[in-house]
C-alpha cells in the first residue's frame, strides 16, 4: 500500500522535523513577525491589498479576471537567470517588469494587442512558435522553459473544454466557496498543478502553483464573491525560491555549511532532491510559526482588511525581497529548473 500523501501544511511540519540542512530559528521567525507589524503600523504594507507595488495584474472583479489568473499561475514558474542582472524580463507602457510580473506583462500585452491569450479554446491549439511570440523577453531570447509552457498550455485547455466547458470559471463555481475545495478540484484535473515528492518513505506536497491561484482569486476579489473561500486558512505560502531568501535574510531560517556552499557554488538541484525539498517544507512551516506569532501583535482598524493568513505573509515575504534585491543578492538561493515553482 502507497503512503499517505500529506496536504503542504502537514507535510512542512514533518519535513521540519526530519529536516537536516535547513533549521527554523525562533528568533528569526519573532523578527519576521515583528516586521511584518511595524510595516502594517506604518501603512507600508496594507493587508487589504494584494501587492505593495503597482503591476500589470488584472483589475477587475469579474470572470474575465479568473481565466486570465489560471493562464497566469499555469505558466507561473522557473524565471530566474544564471546571471543575476539577466532575468527574464518584459516592457510594458514604457515600465520594465522581471520575473513572474514579466509573464503578467506579457499576458496583458497580448490581450491588448487582441491575441486572446486567456480563452481556452485559443490556446489548446497554440503553437509553439506563438508561445515564444506573445511571451519573448525584451532582449528577444524565449522565456525559460519554452517547451513546458506551450505543452501545458495545450494540456490545460484540453481539460478545461472537456471537464469544465472551457472556462476555469466553472472549476471555480464546483468549489463552493471552500480553499480547500478549489485545491483539490485543480490538483486532481491538471497534473501539471501536482508539486509532490517523497522524503524519507513519506508523500508530501507542496502545491506552490495551485495555492496561489487559489490565493491569488481571493486576493483579487479581496475575499468576496468569486473569492469568498470562507476556509482560506487552509491554503499555506507558496514554497518557491525567492521567499526562501527573505526567511535566511532574518534569520527565520538558517543553513548548513554544507547546504550553504552548495548555494554559493550555484549548484543545479533537480525538483525531488533532499534539499530542495528540505528549504521548501521549512519555509512553509516557518510561516506557518510567524502567523502564530503575529497573533500576539494588536493591529488597529483591521476591520476591513484581510486577514493576516499564510498568503499574506507570503505576499509581504515576495514583495520584501523584490524591494529590496539587491541587498538581498547576498543571500543565495536555490536553483531548479521544474514547472512546478
Amino acid at each position: 500500500m502507497s503512503p499517505r500523501k500529506m496536504n503542504p501544511r502537514e507535510s512542512a511540519a514533518f519535513i521540519a522535523s526530519v529536516s537536516k540542512d535547513v533549521q527554523i530559528n525562533p528568533d528569526g521567525i519573532r523578527k519576521v513577525a515583528a516586521e511584518i507589524a511595524r510595516s502594517i503600523a506604518s501603512c507600508e504594507f496594507e493587508p487589504s491589498n494584494m501587492m505593495i507595488h503597482s503591476y500589470p495584474l488584472p483589475v477587475t472583479e469579474d470572470e474575465s479576471s479568473i481565466e486570465w489568473l489560471f493562464v497566469a499561475d499555469a505558466l507561473n514558474f522557473s524565471f530566474w537567470a544564471a546571471e543575476e542582472n539577466a532575468h527574464y524580463s518584459v516592457e510594458l507602457h514604457g515600465k520594465q517588469y522581471t520575473g513572474y510580473m514579466a509573464l503578467c506583462a506579457a499576458i496583458t500585452r497580448a490581450l491588448e494587442a487582441g491575441i486572446p491569450i486567456t480563452s481556452s479554446q485559443y490556446y489548446v491549439n497554440i503553437t509553439k512558435e506563438e508561445v515564444d511570440k506573445i511571451f519573448i523577453s525584451s532582449t528577444g531570447e524565449s522565456i525559460p522553459l519554452l517547451d513546458d509552457r506551450w505543452r501545458i498550455l495545450q494540456e490545460c485547455g484540453k481539460i478545461l473544454n472537456a471537464t469544465f466547458d472551457g472556462k476555469f470559471y466553472n472549476c471555480v463555481k464546483q468549489s463552493e466557496n471552500s480553499a480547500k475545495k478549489l485545491l483539490d478540484l485543480i490538483v486532481l484535473n491538471f497534473p501539471s498543478f501536482r508539486d509532490e515528492g517523497i522524503i524519507e518513505g513519506e508523500m508530501v506536497s507542496f502545491y506552490k502553483r495551485a495555492q496561489i491561484l487559489v490565493a491569488d482569486i481571493w486576493s483579487i476579489f479581496k475575499g468576496q464573491r468569486l473569492g469568498s473561500f470562507s476556509d482560506i486558512d487552509s491554503i499555506t505560502m507558496f514554497a518557491d525560491y525567492r521567499v526562501p531568501q527573505t526567511l535566511v535574510h532574518f534569520g527565520a531560517m538558517i543553513y548548513s555549511g554544507r547546504l550553504h556552499d552548495l548555494l554559493c557554488s550555484n549548484h543545479m538541484f533537480l525538483n525531488g532532491d533532499r534539499e530542495e525539498m528540505e528549504i521548501r517544507g521549512c519555509s512553509i512551516h516557518s510561516v506557518e510559526l510567524i502567523k502564530e506569532e503575529l497573533k500576539s501583535y494588536a493591529f488597529n482598524a483591521m476591520e476591513k482588511s484581510l486577514p493576516m493568513n499564510s498568503a499574506m505573509i507570503d505576499y509581504f515575504l515576495w514583495e520584501y525581497r523584490r524591494r529590496f534585491a539587491q541587498a538581498l543578492t547576498k543571500v543565495p538561493y536555490h536553483k531548479v529548473r521544474c514547472i512546478y515553482y
